[in-house]
């Protein structure tokens, strides 16, 4: 890995006039040196994006086919590359790593396959007397220049949510990526060089908040993207005025665990949900409510899965649990657990921290005004709460700022399509926890979890606007023919 890395504008590597460090969070290493982007760069940038967009328009379908299928065979070929800078990077332990390049090969296979089909309309306007000849078709065109703030947790896939929808729909991005973690963003931009993208069909730049904010309110870009905190997601979106926005900030997934489920299978996948990656992914499962009637035996099982998930070094394969992104990270959860045991909870397990490592902690008699409860801990931190009614923890699980998705364990139709009805969140996964995401599905939230939709198709419906012909059709004027 380079010491140093510049920034991608207009197909141009940049050296820039400043760098950033970037920290291994596990050692506290330097990683690398980033070039960060002036005021200067930053408008080169938006004017390279800007005039990228009418050639990345014109690309048949075919070509933009291609290109993100050379997208997915160099991300498999240099795979082991990518997984290895997320993990010096982010922390993420390596297997997590390897499996984040394989969600973002398939990721931009998706897309190579949703650039051929981008469905079209044909709309009857004969509805109404006097309209007997006229017709409607509607197509959807690239909306324009995009602008994608991305975060630090899943530095390759979630910068692929972005990058590759707009690419399959024939708009230029210009991707501004976590300041923790850009190594990974800009080694996407040399494999999207190597597989044809245009120049300015994907610019990668590393710059200040301020100089993003810029971004973020230059009317050339038609659409924000931004995935990250629910505080500065919102006061993005207040300043982008007539831009098309979407936004994935997070939440405190809950869990439903009914007397009849199967109690070994959500134990395992509780353990496995609410704490990969150290808790740091907004649907982590963070409140699990149980039945009361099998409270102690599922919470037995619960520490006896987490007891066994190992933390430390992100590069040891074994190694579950890694360190969170900084010490500040850390010692955040450290501080809320410790208001949370000062107001009456109980630790079940872990609670303590060890530099950037926090242990696996299990937290009983929770209040909803906790923050462990109420807020997003994106740490390792659960906490069980037992309940006596559906009603009751469907009412536990809605009493959140946000509503992302939720999960509930049970072998009863009914209780699914209860939960399904009730639970205020933009996906209800029955007998599965809520850290489940397929790569091509619709992904969001309501509440302060989001706006929008991603997933591939999703996506491509905010990154193109759809346009209408309307045509007048006459018959013929019949010929008379001439005999001979």
């Amino acid at each position: 890995m380079q010491q140093f890395r510049p920034f991608l504008v207009h197909g141009q590597w940049k050296q820039g006039q400043i760098a950033a460090p970037v920290v291994d969070p596990f050692s506290g290493k330097l990683v690398a040196r980033v070039a960060q982007a002036t005021e200067l760069d930053v408008d080169q940038a938006m004017a390279s994006t800007s005039s990228a967009a009418g050639p990345m328009g014109q690309l048949p379908s075919h070509a933009r086919y291609n290109i993100l299928q050379q997208i997915a065979a160099l991300l498999y070929r240099r795979r082991d590359e990518f997984a290895q800078t997320m993990t010096v990077e982010a922390g993420k332990p390596i297997t997590d790593a390897q499996r984040e390049v394989s969600r973002a090969i398939q990721t931009f296979t998706v897309a190579a396959e949703e650039a051929r089909r981008i469905p079209g309309e044909v709309v009857p306007l004969d509805w109404t007397p006097g309209f007997d000849t006229h017709i409607g078709l509607l197509r959807r065109f690239p909306i324009g220049p995009i602008l994608g703030i991305t975060p630090f947790n899943f530095p390759l896939n979630l910068v692929a949510h972005k990058v590759a929808p707009a690419l399959a729909s024939g708009n230029s991005i210009l991707i501004k990526p976590a300041p923790q973690t850009p190594l990974t963003a800009l080694l996407l931009g040399e494999v999207a060089l190597e597989a044809g993208v245009p120049p300015g069909g994907l610019n990668v730049v590393p710059c200040d908040n301020l100089l993003a904010e810029r971004m973020v309110v230059d009317p050339r870009f038609k659409l924000l993207s931004f995935t990250g905190s629910v505080a500065v997601g919102w006061m993005l979106k207040a300043k982008c005025g007539k831009k098309k926005v979407t936004l994935e900030l997070g939440g405190n997934a809950g869990v439903v665990i009914e007397s009849d489920a199967d109690i070994e299978l959500a134990a395992q996948r509780c353990a496995a949900g609410g704490f990969g990656y150290a808790g740091q992914t907004c649907i982590s499962v963070q409140r699990i409510f149980v039945h009361h009637s099998i409270a102690d035996l599922f919470t037995t099982k619960l520490l006896m899965h987490v007891a066994r998930l190992k933390t430390g070094d992100p590069t040891d394969e074994t190694t579950s649990i890694g360190p969170l992104i900084d010490h500040a990270a850390a010692e955040r959860v450290e501080g809320w657990i410790g208001e949370a045991v000062a107001g009456g909870a109980r630790v079940l397990l872990g609670g303590k921290r060890m530099g950037s490592l926090v242990e696996a902690t299990v937290l009983s008699n929770v209040n909803p005004e906790m923050k462990v409860s109420c807020r997003e801990v994106f740490g390792p931190v659960v906490t069980v709460t037992p309940y006596r009614q559906l009603s009751e923890a469907v009412a536990l699980l809605n009493q959140s700022d946000f509503g992302l998705q939720a999960g509930i364990f049970t072998q009863d139709i009914n209780k699914i399509f209860h939960a399904f009805r009730h639970v205020e969140v933009g996906a209800v996964l029955a007998n599965e926890i809520p850290t489940f995401r397929a790569d091509h599905m619709p992904y969001g939230g309501v509440k302060d979890s989001g706006l929008g939709r991603e997933g591939i198709r999703a996506a491509i419906e905010d990154m193109t606007e759809p346009r209408m012909l309307i045509m007048n059709l006459k018959d013929p004027p019949s010929s008379t023919e001439k005999s001979v």
